[in-house]
């Protein structure tokens, strides 16, 4: 399976409306936990999460949701202990 270079917050929350998303986006600071990949350079994953780092998997996509817990298998093996970073 290849890496992707980041899950936004827009492909984590898919099927929920525009205007659900949009609302998320003005409500203040947003947070993103970050996988990156301990071989290559600027790899890696990327999910929305509150600033204690917990993500709302109910909310994410199975896609997005398959993709967390591929990266959380992954700790140690292929990327690093993830970081929670303010999203741009």
């Amino acid at each position: 399976m290849a890496y992707i270079d980041r899950v936004s917050a827009a492909q984590a929350h898919a099927g929920e409306s525009s205007e659900a998303r949009h609302s998320d986006q003005t409500t203040g600071p947003r947070y993103e936990l970050r996988f990156r990949s301990l071989f290559q350079e600027g790899r890696g994953w990327a999910f929305p999460c509150d600033a204690a780092g917990h993500v709302d998997m109910d909310s994410m996509s199975e896609r997005a949701r398959n993709n967390y817990m591929f990266a959380r298998a992954l700790i140690g093996i292929d990327v690093a202990p993830p970081c929670v970073q303010a999203a741009h």
